[in-house]
């Protein structure tokens, strides 16, 4: 297929088997795209997979990855080319979050929280970026926080994970940007998803939903070619006041 004539466009979107990545799935079907979402758990992915398929019909494909595994992600952009003849968007949304006193934290969810928010979208920018520089054009989306601006307690991993992401994007996007490939890192507020846990769901009317992030995400892959919105924070309109 690589060879033939590319009629739809082809999209991946890491841990976009739930809350916010199953929104921007969601969202990328429904305005075309054949979208390849992927995750560790396949209960979750068959799922997301019916949803995809109520939605937009033999739009979307489910995998079983995990983003810290570099061989593993990069023989999943390597089967997405040969399917769909090149991949023009990428969306690195894959994250994890365990939180506690910077000397508590234990050094294996340390590890956790790096090598998935921070390694995990490296290894999947390092398969995909070559791809799209040969295409000459493609997008890579990032999905940090404004936690990977504002510290907080109880927050080492989380937040150093997030800052390097923002790094990451910026760098990435100097490196790409002359081969018509456009890097943006989206930062949400407070999500009301079940992040941190099963049965954490925060549904405060305040709150942003996972398909505010979605729509942001669309926004970007819509503006034409000559414009690089690269750093887009994304708040509730009214948090609650403190003090």
């Amino acid at each position: 297929m690589a060879n033939e004539k590319r009629t739809t466009q082809s999209a991946l979107v890491t841990g976009g088997s739930r809350g916010i990545g199953g929104a921007i799935t969601l969202a990328l079907i429904e305005s075309g795209f054949r979208t390849h979402f992927c995750g560790r758990k396949r209960g979750h992915l068959e799922e997301m997979l019916l949803r995809c398929e109520e939605a937009a019909p033999g739009m979307a494909a489910a995998h079983e990855a995990d983003v810290r595994d570099r061989e593993r992600m990069a023989s999943l952009v390597a089967e997405i080319v040969a399917t769909d003849g090149g991949l023009d968007c990428l969306v690195n949304n894959a994250g994890v979050g365990i939180f506690g006193p910077v000397d508590e934290l234990a050094p294996e969810d340390w590890r956790t929280m790096i090598d998935t928010n921070l390694s995990g979208a490296f290894h999947t920018i390092h398969a995909a970026a070559p791809v799209m520089r040969r295409q000459g054009h493609g997008w890579i989306i990032n999905i940090a926080s404004l936690a990977g601006k504002h510290p907080f307690a109880g927050g080492a991993g989380y937040n150093a994970s997030k800052f390097g992401l923002i790094g990451l994007s910026e760098a990435a996007m100097l490196d790409l940007r002359q081969d018509g490939v456009r890097v943006a890192v989206l930062l949400p507020g407070s999500v009301a998803t079940d992040f941190g846990g099963e049965g954490k769901r925060r549904d405060a009317d305040w709150m942003l939903q996972p398909e505010d992030v979605a729509r942001a995400v669309l926004d970007l892959i819509r503006f034409p070619s000559h414009a690089l919105p690269s750093h887009l924070e994304l708040r509730p309109s009214k948090p609650p006041r403190h003090g």
